[in-house]
């Protein structure tokens, strides 16, 4: 495994972040219409990627308060169901190992976690996406820790994150 792709998944706002581009996906649609158009645009960032390609996904937040919980399900639902019938592996990181990964804190707002990074990496994060993007980026990044392609050096704390996380799908 060499080439990472990360995806916070967002009805609004799907960040992405791997094979040296990052960005965010959006779709004008609505209900059923939106999960696939989003599906077509992240199969379509994976079939044009490196042939050794792994997903890095932000995992389900169940303390989540929002009425759009079922969407958010189903967009999860529709895209898992998208990379496996591609064979593409996947890992799900838990939103707190994503955050204690960035900050050294599990419980880390969006707004640290942002911060963090961009003090760590001199990155500017900036923009009506720029909390999804960020949160991409960092899946991508521990996805690399794992397969020893890190960009950034991690302190201890940040990378106690990792052994919370099942790697097997990309460690066989």
């Amino acid at each position: 495994m060499a080439s990472i792709l990360g995806l916070d998944l967002s009805l609004t706002s799907t960040g992405y972040s791997g094979c040296g581009n990052s960005g965010a996906i959006t779709s004008k649609f609505r209900g059923v219409e939106r999960l696939d158009d989003i599906a077509q645009q992240i199969q379509n960032l994976v079939i044009t990627a490196p042939a050794d390609i792994a997903v890095i996904i932000e995992g389900y937040s169940f303390a989540s308060r929002h009425s759009q919980a079922h969407a958010i399900g189903e967009l999860g639902g529709v895209v898992r169901l998208t990379l496996f019938r591609l064979g593409i592996p996947f890992v799900e990181v838990p939103p707190t190992c994503r955050a204690k990964f960035a900050t050294g804190r599990g419980n880390a707002s969006k707004n640290e976690v942002i911060s963090a990074i961009s003090a760590r990496t001199g990155i500017v994060w900036a923009g009506k996406s720029a909390d999804d993007e960020v949160d991409a980026w960092v899946l991508e990044e521990m996805g690399r820790c794992v397969i020893n392609i890190p960009r950034y050096e991690w302190p201890k704390t940040h990378l106690e994150a990792l052994d919370k996380v099942d790697w097997s799908p990309i460690s066989k």
